[in-house]
């Protein structure tokens, strides 16, 4: 039997490998991807746009989909959202590593109106203590308030144990905080 790949894109590269092992899973068949497509496709796109913009999210958010149907024996039954999220992060490093402009400025003000991670991010204060923190404090405290991701759903995106997950959770919300009442002064 060839050898299987690990459940994720290298963390290191954020390359995705290609050899897919034995991916001729019965239970990850064409009717489960349709599933898991009608399930998350929307939450992906999401995912993508608030971090890569408008303008790619459907190309990545594609491209997500396409890793998910060619790895669809490493995707874990229960975790499938996780996974696809950990893997989108991967897929918009790997484009932000090829040089295209990302519009930060592009936040999506159409995709959902009441969508509260839209209202958020039109407050301008809100854009500047984001941006005052770090990558990765930002990354976890958007993936627990935009992605509603808390314990081992967050630990599993993050790719560390759920111990790690919740206190890096805590750290940046004390970040957070700080950089916060900083700017209220």
């Amino acid at each position: 039997m060839p050898s299987r790949t690990s459940s994720t894109p290298d963390s290191e590269t954020g390359d995705v490998p290609t050899d897919l092992g034995d991916a001729g899973s019965t239970a990850h068949d064409a009717v489960w991807f349709e599933a898991l497509v009608r399930e998350h496709a929307t939450a992906v796109h999401r995912f993508v746009v608030r971090r890569a913009g408008r303008d790619e999210a459907e190309d990545l958010a594609a491209d997500v989909l396409t890793v998910a149907w060619r790895r669809r024996a490493d995707v874990p039954d229960g975790a499938e959202l996780p996974w696809l999220y950990r893997t989108a992060g991967f897929v918009v490093a790997n484009h932000r590593r090829k040089g295209r402009p990302i519009p930060v400025a592009d936040v999506p003000d159409e995709i959902d109106s009441d969508d509260p991670a839209v209202r958020a991010v039109q407050e301008e204060r809100v854009r500047e203590v984001l941006g005052a923190l770090s990558a990765r404090d930002r990354e976890v405290l958007l993936l627990n308030a935009w992605e509603g991701l808390t314990g081992d759903a967050l630990a599993q995106v993050l790719g560390i144990g759920r111990g790690g997950a919740d206190a890096a959770l805590s750290r940046a919300r004390a970040r957070l905080r700080e950089v916060w009442a900083a700017a209220e002064s």
